[in-house]
């Protein structure tokens, strides 16, 4: 569980978002980071007993920075005002899918998967669920999958208007081959995230989706 002080941390961060303010808040800020930290050493912990490619991370290989990244961007805002982790082979950097825990007051969610990948990731995709379309409609319709999750994500410029070349509009699994990202995301209340059950919430809803991970990481490593 996270404490709620680091709650009203991201609070007070988001109506005071200039390097003044956290200098001046810095040891609270550090507070926060430590139990953020420590929350995530926590899900590594216990998920690594499902998944051995977790179980080798650190906190620091998951944990992103608070800094933005402002150079391409109107809003110069200096910090971000949620604590992020990514759970994945190889850490944050890693091209491979993994899971993602988002902590930012009353906005917070658990999910993972494969975010914009690059061309040549999403062709391995592509082709792998066209290959094995009864095994991947099987992980994204199981009931519990379902109760979690409900659907893959379908934001505005994840989609493909039209099927990729060399698939046809009759294929099967043509809505999930026109995806250009595989997401699966689920709200997670402030009161879930403070209460003494919150790594048991996190860990269990990775492992409704580790099937769809395995299966994403088959085709980029195959």
């Amino acid at each position: 569980m996270l404490q709620p002080s680091t709650l009203t941390f991201l609070k007070n961060l988001k109506k005071n978002n200039v390097r003044e303010w956290l200098e001046a808040n810095r040891k609270i800020y550090d507070n926060a980071k430590i139990d953020f930290t420590t929350l995530v050493t926590e899900v590594i912990t216990q998920f690594g007993k499902k998944d051995t490619d977790i179980a080798t991370l650190t906190a620091k290989e998951c944990v992103f920075r608070i800094n933005r990244d402002v150079r391409f961007s109107n809003d110069k805002s200096p910090y971000k005002t949620n604590m992020g982790a990514y759970f994945s082979k190889g850490g944050k950097k890693s091209i491979l899918s993994g899971y993602y825990f988002h902590f930012e007051p009353g906005n917070s969610f658990i999910g993972g998967g494969l975010w914009m990948p690059e061309a040549d990731s999403i062709k391995k995709v592509r082709q792998e669920i066209d290959y094995s379309w009864e095994e991947f409609s099987a992980i994204i319709h199981n009931k519990k999958f379902v109760a979690q999750y409900g659907e893959l994500q379908r934001r505005e410029g994840t989609v493909l208007i039209r099927e990729p070349k060399g698939y046809e509009k009759d294929n099967p699994a043509i809505e999930y081959i026109k995806l250009k990202s595989w997401v699966a995301s689920a709200p997670i209340t402030d009161e879930d995230i403070t209460g003494k059950n919150a790594v048991k919430k996190i860990v269990t809803a990775f492992e409704t989706l580790q099937p769809m991970i395995i299966f994403l990481n088959r085709a980029l490593e195959g």
